[in-house]
């Protein structure tokens, strides 16, 4: 079973929201699907050889529709983050994922005055409780 496998957790993110589950289409299933199974995804072109995230069936690159799925690491380093501490404190974040692509995300289980610009992190899985899981990230 994978170390990011998906969990139910309280998350300093919004505790007392609850965290909803996304709209899944049919472009995006197989991502979600992942999630669940604790992998992150992206889209790997096979015309132009870039990867990128929001999954999508054309690269955004070449505009080719030769794409598959590939299986991330997991890891990261934030490339920006924001932490906003009107209401509960949460923050988001832009992280570059080791494979290259950059995605929006919330950072969770953390002492956000510690938060860096080039740390760490590894995505951590938190389950909706409504059949799919979010990929959030945690320092690491």
């Amino acid at each position: 079973m994978s170390e990011a496998k998906a969990e139910t957790a309280t998350t300093k993110t919004a505790p007392r929201a609850k965290i909803r589950a996304p709209r899944i289409n049919d472009e995006s299933r197989p991502f979600w699907e992942a999630t669940t199974r604790g992998e992150l995804l992206v889209k790997h072109c096979t015309a132009c050889g870039e990867n990128h995230y929001f999954p999508r069936t054309f690269c955004p690159f070449c505009f080719s529709d030769a794409t598959e799925w590939l299986k991330c690491s997991g890891r990261g380093t934030i490339y920006t983050y924001s932490v906003t501490r009107r209401g509960e404190p949460y923050a988001i974040a832009y992280v570059t994922l080791e494979e290259g692509p950059t995605m929006l995300t919330n950072l969770i289980d953390c002492d956000f005055d510690k938060l860096a610009i080039g740390q760490a992190v590894k995505v951590k899985f938190v389950d909706t409780g409504e059949g799919s899981a979010l990929p959030f990230f945690v320092p690491g």
